[in-house]
Protein backbone atom coordinates (compact mmCIF):
# COMPACT_ATOMS: atom_id res chain seq x y z
CA UNK A 1 0.00 0.00 0.00
CA UNK A 2 3.01 2.61 0.65
CA UNK A 3 4.46 1.75 -2.36
CA UNK A 4 0.65 2.35 -4.30
CA UNK A 5 0.88 5.42 -2.74
CA UNK A 6 4.50 6.44 -3.36
CA UNK A 7 3.40 5.68 -7.04
CA UNK A 8 0.70 7.66 -7.09
CA UNK A 9 2.35 11.23 -5.37
CA UNK A 10 4.65 10.53 -7.69
CA UNK A 11 2.33 10.26 -11.19
CA UNK A 12 0.26 12.88 -9.63
CA UNK A 13 3.05 15.35 -9.37
CA UNK A 14 3.61 15.45 -12.98
CA UNK A 15 -0.19 15.66 -14.31
CA UNK A 16 0.05 19.05 -11.89
CA UNK A 17 2.53 20.47 -13.41
CA UNK A 18 0.36 20.41 -16.80
CA UNK A 19 3.19 18.90 -18.55
CA UNK A 20 1.27 15.62 -19.65
CA UNK A 21 -1.67 17.60 -21.27
CA UNK A 22 0.16 19.88 -23.10
CA UNK A 23 2.41 17.80 -24.73
CA UNK A 24 0.73 14.29 -25.38
CA UNK A 25 -1.16 15.38 -28.16
CA UNK A 26 2.49 16.89 -29.90
CA UNK A 27 3.90 13.75 -28.63
CA UNK A 28 1.67 10.94 -30.42
CA UNK A 29 1.50 13.30 -33.90
CA UNK A 30 5.71 13.16 -33.34
CA UNK A 31 5.78 9.57 -32.78
CA UNK A 32 3.59 9.07 -36.05
CA UNK A 33 6.16 11.13 -37.89
CA UNK A 34 8.94 9.29 -36.51
CA UNK A 35 7.72 6.06 -36.49
CA UNK A 36 6.63 5.95 -40.02
CA UNK A 37 10.07 7.11 -41.30
CA UNK A 38 11.56 4.73 -39.37
CA UNK A 39 9.67 2.25 -40.96
CA UNK A 40 9.76 3.50 -44.00
CA UNK A 41 13.30 3.13 -44.32
CA UNK A 42 13.60 -0.02 -42.54
CA UNK A 43 15.45 0.92 -39.52
CA UNK A 44 12.86 -1.17 -37.27
CA UNK A 45 14.43 -4.12 -35.48
CA UNK A 46 12.25 -7.18 -35.44
CA UNK A 47 10.72 -8.41 -32.22
CA UNK A 48 6.97 -9.99 -31.00
CA UNK A 49 5.68 -6.90 -31.16
CA UNK A 50 5.45 -6.65 -35.20
CA UNK A 51 3.11 -9.57 -34.46
CA UNK A 52 -0.30 -9.41 -34.43
CA UNK A 53 -1.13 -11.87 -31.94
CA UNK A 54 1.27 -10.54 -29.12
CA UNK A 55 -0.55 -10.52 -25.79
CA UNK A 56 -0.34 -6.52 -25.63
CA UNK A 57 -2.42 -6.21 -28.91
CA UNK A 58 -4.62 -9.24 -27.92
CA UNK A 59 -5.39 -8.08 -24.38
CA UNK A 60 -5.42 -5.11 -23.92
CA UNK A 61 -5.13 -2.87 -27.74
CA UNK A 62 -7.83 -5.14 -29.29
CA UNK A 63 -10.20 -4.16 -26.59
CA UNK A 64 -9.06 -0.52 -25.77
CA UNK A 65 -12.37 0.83 -25.41
CA UNK A 66 -13.33 -2.00 -22.66
CA UNK A 67 -10.40 -0.96 -20.75
CA UNK A 68 -10.79 2.90 -20.85
CA UNK A 69 -14.17 2.50 -20.17
CA UNK A 70 -14.65 0.71 -17.31
CA UNK A 71 -11.62 1.77 -15.25
CA UNK A 72 -12.83 5.19 -15.90
CA UNK A 73 -16.36 4.66 -14.71
CA UNK A 74 -15.84 4.34 -11.55
CA UNK A 75 -13.44 7.09 -11.27
CA UNK A 76 -15.46 8.85 -12.46
CA UNK A 77 -18.39 8.26 -10.57
CA UNK A 78 -16.75 8.52 -6.68
CA UNK A 79 -14.48 11.43 -7.71
CA UNK A 80 -17.25 13.59 -9.30
CA UNK A 81 -19.60 12.54 -6.13
CA UNK A 82 -16.37 13.47 -3.94
CA UNK A 83 -16.13 16.75 -5.61
CA UNK A 84 -19.93 17.59 -5.76
CA UNK A 85 -20.53 17.08 -2.08
CA UNK A 86 -17.37 18.31 -0.28
CA UNK A 87 -16.47 21.15 -2.95
CA UNK A 88 -19.60 22.81 -4.16
CA UNK A 89 -21.85 21.28 -1.13
CA UNK A 90 -24.87 19.70 -3.05
CA UNK A 91 -26.90 17.48 -1.61
CA UNK A 92 -27.24 13.38 -2.04
CA UNK A 93 -29.81 14.15 -5.18
CA UNK A 94 -28.04 17.07 -6.88
CA UNK A 95 -24.74 15.27 -6.57
CA UNK A 96 -26.06 12.09 -8.33
CA UNK A 97 -27.23 14.10 -11.00
CA UNK A 98 -24.02 15.93 -11.81
CA UNK A 99 -22.00 11.99 -10.82
CA UNK A 100 -25.17 10.94 -13.99
CA UNK A 101 -23.97 14.01 -16.41
CA UNK A 102 -20.43 13.21 -16.39
CA UNK A 103 -20.65 9.64 -16.67
CA UNK A 104 -22.26 10.67 -20.12
CA UNK A 105 -19.18 11.38 -21.33
CA UNK A 106 -18.22 7.79 -21.59
CA UNK A 107 -21.46 7.36 -23.78
CA UNK A 108 -20.82 10.00 -25.69
CA UNK A 109 -16.96 8.47 -26.21
CA UNK A 110 -18.86 4.79 -26.71
CA UNK A 111 -20.57 6.69 -30.02
CA UNK A 112 -17.38 8.16 -31.34
CA UNK A 113 -15.70 5.06 -31.17
CA UNK A 114 -18.39 2.99 -32.58
CA UNK A 115 -19.08 5.72 -35.42
CA UNK A 116 -15.38 6.46 -36.33
CA UNK A 117 -14.61 2.45 -36.51
CA UNK A 118 -17.42 1.83 -38.58
CA UNK A 119 -16.66 5.48 -40.58
CA UNK A 120 -13.14 3.29 -41.26
CA UNK A 121 -14.89 -0.23 -42.62
CA UNK A 122 -16.47 1.31 -44.83
CA UNK A 123 -14.12 3.01 -46.55
CA UNK A 124 -11.55 0.68 -46.65
CA UNK A 125 -14.54 -1.52 -48.14
CA UNK A 126 -15.32 1.06 -50.53
CA UNK A 127 -11.89 1.81 -51.83
CA UNK A 128 -10.64 -2.01 -51.77
CA UNK A 129 -9.95 -4.24 -54.16
CA UNK A 130 -9.50 -8.14 -53.68
CA UNK A 131 -6.86 -10.51 -54.93
CA UNK A 132 -7.58 -14.08 -55.10
CA UNK A 133 -5.53 -16.99 -56.52
CA UNK A 134 -8.28 -18.47 -58.41
CA UNK A 135 -7.92 -21.38 -61.12
CA UNK A 136 -7.21 -20.26 -64.59
CA UNK A 137 -10.31 -20.28 -66.44
CA UNK A 138 -12.68 -19.25 -63.62
CA UNK A 139 -14.61 -16.33 -64.05
CA UNK A 140 -13.50 -13.02 -62.00
CA UNK A 141 -15.65 -12.62 -58.89
CA UNK A 142 -16.36 -9.05 -57.72
CA UNK A 143 -15.92 -8.51 -54.04
CA UNK A 144 -17.75 -6.07 -52.39
CA UNK A 145 -16.39 -5.90 -48.84
CA UNK A 146 -12.99 -6.91 -47.05
CA UNK A 147 -14.88 -10.14 -45.34
CA UNK A 148 -16.08 -11.67 -48.38
CA UNK A 149 -12.03 -11.07 -49.80
CA UNK A 150 -10.75 -12.77 -46.94
CA UNK A 151 -13.44 -15.76 -46.97
CA UNK A 152 -12.11 -16.93 -50.32
CA UNK A 153 -8.48 -16.35 -48.49
CA UNK A 154 -7.97 -13.23 -51.00
CA UNK A 155 -6.25 -10.40 -50.17
CA UNK A 156 -7.75 -6.92 -49.92
CA UNK A 157 -5.69 -3.45 -50.71
CA UNK A 158 -7.90 -1.01 -49.42
CA UNK A 159 -7.28 3.08 -47.39
CA UNK A 160 -7.44 1.54 -43.99
CA UNK A 161 -7.57 4.02 -41.83
CA UNK A 162 -5.51 3.15 -38.88
CA UNK A 163 -7.81 2.58 -35.89
CA UNK A 164 -5.61 1.71 -33.28
CA UNK A 165 -3.83 5.24 -33.89
CA UNK A 166 -7.30 6.75 -33.43
CA UNK A 167 -8.58 4.81 -30.54
CA UNK A 168 -5.28 4.82 -28.51
CA UNK A 169 -4.46 8.80 -29.23
CA UNK A 170 -8.11 9.10 -27.99
CA UNK A 171 -8.11 6.62 -25.20
CA UNK A 172 -5.03 8.56 -23.65
CA UNK A 173 -6.14 11.81 -23.91
CA UNK A 174 -9.67 11.28 -22.61
CA UNK A 175 -7.99 9.34 -19.42
CA UNK A 176 -5.51 12.47 -19.23
CA UNK A 177 -8.37 14.90 -19.32
CA UNK A 178 -10.44 12.77 -16.15
CA UNK A 179 -7.64 12.24 -14.11
CA UNK A 180 -7.58 16.42 -13.67
CA UNK A 181 -10.24 15.89 -11.19
CA UNK A 182 -7.58 15.12 -8.50
CA UNK A 183 -6.44 18.59 -8.67
CA UNK A 184 -9.66 19.83 -7.19
CA UNK A 185 -10.04 16.80 -4.60
CA UNK A 186 -9.09 17.33 -0.97
CA UNK A 187 -9.51 13.54 0.59
CA UNK A 188 -8.29 12.24 3.80
CA UNK A 189 -4.91 10.27 2.52
CA UNK A 190 -5.89 7.69 5.37
CA UNK A 191 -9.27 6.96 4.15
CA UNK A 192 -10.76 3.86 2.61
CA UNK A 193 -12.23 6.18 -0.36
CA UNK A 194 -8.21 7.70 -1.37
CA UNK A 195 -6.95 4.03 -1.01
CA UNK A 196 -9.87 3.33 -3.75
CA UNK A 197 -9.36 6.54 -6.05
CA UNK A 198 -5.40 6.15 -5.81
CA UNK A 199 -5.64 2.58 -6.75
CA UNK A 200 -8.07 3.57 -9.84
CA UNK A 201 -5.67 6.94 -11.13
CA UNK A 202 -2.53 4.71 -10.70
CA UNK A 203 -4.42 2.10 -12.83
CA UNK A 204 -5.39 4.44 -15.35
CA UNK A 205 -1.82 5.79 -15.82
CA UNK A 206 -0.37 2.47 -16.41
CA UNK A 207 -3.24 2.02 -18.55
CA UNK A 208 -2.31 5.62 -20.58
CA UNK A 209 1.32 4.39 -20.55
CA UNK A 210 0.31 0.82 -22.19
CA UNK A 211 -1.83 3.13 -25.00
CA UNK A 212 1.10 5.20 -25.93
CA UNK A 213 3.62 2.17 -26.15
CA UNK A 214 1.25 0.76 -28.16
CA UNK A 215 0.89 3.63 -30.25
CA UNK A 216 4.11 3.84 -30.75
CA UNK A 217 4.59 0.20 -32.28
CA UNK A 218 1.78 0.47 -34.05
CA UNK A 219 3.60 2.96 -35.51
CA UNK A 220 6.77 1.49 -36.38
CA UNK A 221 5.70 -1.75 -37.40
CA UNK A 222 1.87 -1.40 -39.26
CA UNK A 223 0.24 0.87 -41.80
CA UNK A 224 1.14 3.50 -44.44
CA UNK A 225 2.22 7.04 -43.24
CA UNK A 226 -1.29 8.97 -44.70
CA UNK A 227 -3.38 5.83 -42.56
CA UNK A 228 -1.49 6.68 -39.31
CA UNK A 229 -1.70 10.22 -39.71
CA UNK A 230 -5.49 10.16 -40.18
CA UNK A 231 -6.38 7.71 -38.06
CA UNK A 232 -4.03 10.01 -35.17
CA UNK A 233 -5.62 13.30 -36.36
CA UNK A 234 -9.41 12.14 -36.43
CA UNK A 235 -8.31 11.16 -32.22
CA UNK A 236 -7.09 14.21 -31.70
CA UNK A 237 -10.28 16.07 -33.19
CA UNK A 238 -12.45 13.87 -31.45
CA UNK A 239 -10.44 14.37 -28.27
CA UNK A 240 -10.57 18.77 -28.82
CA UNK A 241 -13.89 18.52 -30.28
CA UNK A 242 -15.15 17.27 -26.74
CA UNK A 243 -12.73 18.70 -24.18
CA UNK A 244 -11.88 21.46 -25.28
CA UNK A 245 -14.98 23.61 -27.06
CA UNK A 246 -18.13 21.03 -26.53
CA UNK A 247 -17.76 20.28 -22.54
CA UNK A 248 -16.88 23.85 -21.94
CA UNK A 249 -20.98 24.54 -23.42
CA UNK A 250 -23.92 24.35 -20.99
CA UNK A 251 -25.69 21.62 -22.16
CA UNK A 252 -22.79 18.89 -21.93
CA UNK A 253 -21.54 16.23 -20.15
CA UNK A 254 -19.05 19.10 -18.72
CA UNK A 255 -15.56 19.59 -17.77
CA UNK A 256 -13.87 17.34 -14.89
CA UNK A 257 -13.41 20.68 -12.97
CA UNK A 258 -16.52 22.66 -13.79
CA UNK A 259 -17.08 26.39 -13.95
CA UNK A 260 -12.94 26.40 -13.60
CA UNK A 261 -10.62 27.90 -16.67
CA UNK A 262 -7.92 25.02 -17.76
CA UNK A 263 -5.96 27.89 -17.60
CA UNK A 264 -6.26 28.38 -13.59
CA UNK A 265 -6.56 24.66 -12.13
CA UNK A 266 -4.71 24.14 -9.04
CA UNK A 267 -3.02 21.37 -7.73
CA UNK A 268 -4.80 20.68 -4.72
CA UNK A 269 -5.18 17.05 -3.95
CA UNK A 270 -4.01 16.13 -0.48
CA UNK A 271 -1.40 14.27 -0.09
Amino acid sequence: MERLERCGRRLRAGLAAGRVSRRLPWLLIGIVLLGSALKDHELVPETPLQNKRNPLNVYFVKVAWAWTFWLLLPFIAVTTFQLAKSRFLYGLTKSVLVVLRRLSSLLVGTAIWYLCTRLFIYIENLTGTCTTSGKPGEPHRLYATKQECHQDNGIWDGFDISGHCFLLSYCALMIVEEVAVLEGLSIDQNSKLHVVINSLFVSLCFLTMIWVFMFLCTAIYFHDFSQKLLGVLIGLSAWYGTYRFWYLKPFSPGLPLPNIPLSSKKYSYRR
